[in-house]
């Protein structure tokens, strides 16, 4: 199969679908590999590394998309990248179908065939592809508010761990899931009083069990959130519906419940957000406020770190996409639950349900199976 690798052209996005180690394995299996130039260059890879595991370097996007029959990525095409999208032509990056209407509709009328990383699911309902960057964004949700909770930046001006003879902040976190769980570890780690929310007690357990003695864990509800944002000084939203959109747990009248000052990070708001007030940033422009509540809002905030990213996510994707090359994605998907899961949109059909409820979009299930059998 041929392969493209195109460079990343979202706002600050830092970091490349494939390494070279990534091409060698490839190569050694006998695909072909086109990497445009430069794309690993902010990721630390250079186009000689490209060039030495065996990859073609092409010297623009358009030719990249043009060539090959994979295109994989890291984040989803943007609007200039729709008319290179040839009809089935495999993309298989992140997506987030559910918060993004056009994104959604491009993909049906250009018939790409579209496996999004975000949805490939193991039989436990973990989410493989997803987990690396759910622990990056976990983590770096508290580098992030610990920053912008300075004063110079517009919040409280508290350090998170305190000093002897000064309290903590307190954090609140939203979702006990990956991203939940890597935020409350940091939290905690820096010394801050953590309180952590969820609607399953099963998973409070687990995390009572193995969270240090400052966090706490309470049960998720809409008075029991009410009660703890009124306090908190660092708000952490790490709600997940796979597929889907988030639900809004914090509603714009609750900011009034906040002190000035109150830092929150919404690390679901590439799908939707949970909290309302909330919309898409950048890391060149990652904050804004609302009734005096500072909001970062970043959605694609692993690409700061693209050196740790890259590779915590092609550790986990190459795998997969090794499968959808040596076999297509048709018998692929037939033959591996967990990609068949992934796919969102082929033939102009969407098979994702998620996605299908969120635009109000016919679900073809049905053509799932109907594809993967041929």
């Amino acid at each position: 199969m041929i392969i493209g690798i195109p460079k990343e052209i979202k706002n600050n996005e830092n970091r490349v679908a494939l390494t070279p180690a990534g091409v060698a394995e490839f190569k050694k299996q006998g695909h072909i590999v086109y990497v445009q130039a430069s794309a690993g260059e902010n990721s630390g890879f250079s186009d000689k590394a490209y060039a030495e595991a065996g990859a073609e370097l092409l010297p623009t996007i358009e030719d990249v998309y043009s060539i090959a029959e994979m295109i994989i990525k890291v984040k989803e095409p943007i609007a200039s990248e729709y008319p290179l999208i040839k009809k089935d032509q495999l993309l298989f990056t992140y997506f987030h179908f559910a918060s993004s209407e056009p994104l959604t509709h491009a993909m049906i009328e250009r018939g790409a065939v579209c496996l999004a990383y975000e949805t490939v699911e193991k039989a436990d309902r973990s989410l493989p592809l997803l987990v690396p960057m759910s622990e990056v964004a976990g983590r770096m949700s508290i580098q992030e508010g610990a920053k912008y909770l300075e004063k110079p930046l517009k919040g409280k001006g508290i350090l998170l761990g305190g000093v002897p003879g000064v309290p903590p902040a307190k954090v609140l976190v939203l979702g006990g899931g990956i991203v939940g769980t890597q935020a409350a570890k940091m939290a905690a780690g820096f010394g801050a009083q953590v309180t952590i929310m969820d609607v399953s007690l099963a998973r409070l357990r687990y995390l009572s069990d193995v969270m240090p003695a400052n966090v706490t864990t309470i049960i998720s509800n809409h008075y029991n959130i009410r009660e703890a944002i009124a306090t908190a000084d660092l708000v952490i939203g790490a709600v997940l519906i796979p597929g889907a959109k988030a639900p809004h747990l914090i509603t714009r009248d609750m900011l009034k419940l906040m002190s000035p000052g109150t830092v929150v990070v919404d690390v679901a708001v590439d799908q939707g957000g949970c909290i309302e007030t909330c919309t898409p940033t950048t890391h060149e422009n990652p904050t804004f406020i609302i009734d005096d509540i500072v909001h970062y809002c970043v959605a694609n905030m692993p690409g700061a770190v693209p050196y740790t990213s890259t590779l915590a996510l092609t550790n986990a994707t190459l795998p997969y996409a090794l499968q959808l090359a040596n076999k297509g994605w048709q018998k692929a998907c037939a033959e591996n639950e967990e990609l068949k899961k992934g796919l969102n949109i082929a033939n102009g059909k969407i098979l994702y349900k998620g996605v299908a409820e969120a635009w109000n979009i016919p679900f073809h299930e049905e053509l799932v199976l109907e594809n993967a059998v041929n």
